[in-house]
């Protein structure tokens, strides 16, 4: 199994409480173009996710990098207005009810929003 290397996506202050995503690309192994994904402070905590509604594959920001609700409590699908938590990626409404966002794994660590790619 390959070893994962942590990459950088953004600076820890670049994401506020409810506030704009932070928008990145995951390279894929297999040579597929890379997916794109966000990351977003929520509750003090970041959390990122694949940039797909699970209802229809398209982008949840229709503009870049504004996911949240207008309490700053959901993420939503700008196509569809299906809404997930930010904190879990559940579907609470809309046409896909039930299902989740493609969570990516980040941490934050020395002021910095990483995810662990595969190594080379």
């Amino acid at each position: 199994m390959a070893a994962a290397l942590a990459r950088l996506i953004c600076a820890s202050a670049d994401l506020q409480n409810g506030g704009r995503a932070w928008r990145f690309e995951i390279e894929q192994a297999d040579g597929a173009p890379p997916l794109s994904a966000f990351a977003v402070r929520y509750r003090g905590q970041v959390y990122a996710y694949v940039n797909a509604c699970r209802h229809i594959p398209v982008e949840l920001d229709l503009r870049d990098g504004e996911v949240f609700d207008l309490s700053g409590h959901y993420l939503v699908c700008s196509m569809h207005g299906a809404c997930y938590e930010a904190h879990t990626g559940y579907c609470v409404s809309g046409p896909c009810r039930g299902q989740r966002l493609i969570p990516v794994p980040v941490s934050e660590q020395d002021d910095g929003i990483y995810i662990n790619v595969p190594a080379p």
